[in-house]
């Protein structure tokens, strides 16, 4: 049976197990040790943070950043809507409510613009957000100075959500950096992994202790077991900060793996009509966490979900961009300025797999498939013109059968 091609998998090697074997050996297999002393430390100085608190999830750590600036019910937090729902979810679960706001073309994150124009709008009415989240989406940078300007104007903490963008850089600074503080996470599909964990950073020592504090059930300094706050079960364990450790040795190799599949696909699929990738903007490096496209489906000849359903069929795994927020039924009725353009990228955008241990035969499948598609559309369009005379003209499937073949071996030409 063909093996399948999956989206985005763990990377692991031998060094995972040297340090989860060290855990198990002195027995520090609970959620504190020194791996999470070692990963916060070793994480800093990856992404020039001051301080980090590691925790269970990227999730966690967004609803620890969220109430660490003081986001509580009622309150209103501004937030991308092209992004995953766990972006989202924390604000929900303070009592809060989302604002969304749209994406610009250069980045597909949130518009600076927009957001400048609904801060400054909210300060006349006396209604400004408790909080901004940026997301910095499939491994490209926001456009940061801005959207830092105008929080900063209007007094509005900036949380980063670098969920995606770990490895990237915007103007050779980490993005997730630049705010009041900033969250990752190393879910097993992300360009890093410690099966499931995330990590808060930020420059103020405090704010990092809070966060570890209350991470740990928010038990007070005494000789008993005390608690004046409510706290969370929310730090990573010893094992999971181990196997984040050697990770983290091999993260510029990640980046470079996933720059290098997207060069290769761009290479290959680039010249077809129809197809545009996800621009790398200006101001930094993204690290391709996905390889991220767009279909015209008249120009190409066939739509992203027709695309999906034929790599599908090949055993080979792509899904859509993230549908925005403001358009999931749990957030209908929640505010959203703009959307228009985070709606098209939606409906037309396409990831690719991806992953850091794709193979070149892995990526000529895609390719190889992604070719045919356009190939069969083309020519039954095609036949269609010539025979439309006729009245039964014949079918893509009839045209297009399965088991026709580009041929393999091509791609040697691309990876140079």
């Amino acid at each position: 049976m063909i093996r399948p091609i999956l989206l985005s998998t763990p990377h692991v090697g031998d060094a995972e197990l040297e340090f989860v074997k060290e855990a198990f050996d002195t027995n520090w297999i609970a959620p504190v040790g020194p791996h999470v002393d070692a990963f916060e430390q070793e994480f800093c100085d990856a992404v020039g943070a001051g301080y980090a608190a590691a925790v269970s999830s990227g999730t966690a750590a967004l609803h620890l950043a969220l109430r660490l600036v003081g986001v509580e019910p009622g309150d209103e937090v501004f937030c991308s809507t092209l992004t995953f729902i766990a972006t989202a979810s924390p604000i929900s679960y303070l009592g809060a409510k989302p604002v969304f706001i749209d994406s610009d073309r250069t980045s597909w994150n949130m518009n600076p613009n927009l957001l400048r124009e609904a801060l400054t709008y909210r300060a006349r009415i006396g209604k400004l957000p408790k909080a901004v989240v940026l997301v910095h989406l499939y491994g490209q940078s926001a456009d940061i100075a801005p959207i830092l300007r105008a929080c900063n104007d209007y007094g509005v903490p900036l949380i980063e959500d670098a969920a995606e963008a770990l490895g990237a850089t915007y103007k050779d600074q980490s993005p997730g950096t630049f705010g009041r503080v900033g969250i990752y996470s190393f879910n097993g599909n992300k360009i890093i992994t410690t099966s499931g964990g995330g990590m808060l950073v930020s420059e103020d020592a405090d704010l990092i202790a809070k966060a570890k504090f209350l991470a740990t059930q928010a038990r007070d300094p005494a000789p008993h077991y005390q608690h004046s706050e409510i706290g969370y079960n929310y730090r990573l364990s010893n094992i999971l900060a181990g196997i984040g450790r050697a990770q983290l040795q091999v993260l510029r190799d990640r980046v470079a793996a996933r720059r290098h599949n997207f060069e290769i696909y761009q290479r290959a699929l680039d010249h077809l009509p129809g197809i545009e990738f996800m621009p790398e903007a200006l101001f930094g490096q993204s690290s391709r966490w996905l390889t991220c496209l767009t279909i015209d489906p008249v120009a190409f000849g066939a739509n992203r979900d027709q695309i999906c359903s034929a790599l599908a069929q090949k055993r080979i795994e792509a899904r859509p961009v993230w549908k925005p927020l403001h358009l999931q039924p749990v957030f209908a009725e929640c505010e959203s300025i703009g959307g228009a353009i985070a709606e098209d990228l939606f409906y037309r955008g396409l990831c690719l797999p991806s992953g850091s241990n794709l193979t070149i035969s892995d990526l000529e499948r895609v390719i190889e498939v992604m070719t045919q598609v356009h190939k069969c559309s083309a020519t039954y369009q095609a036949r269609s013109y010539e025979l439309d005379y006729v009245a039964s003209a014949p079918s893509k499937a009839e045209l297009c059968p399965p088991s026709e073949s580009l041929g393999s071996g091509n791609l040697s030409k691309l990876t140079g």
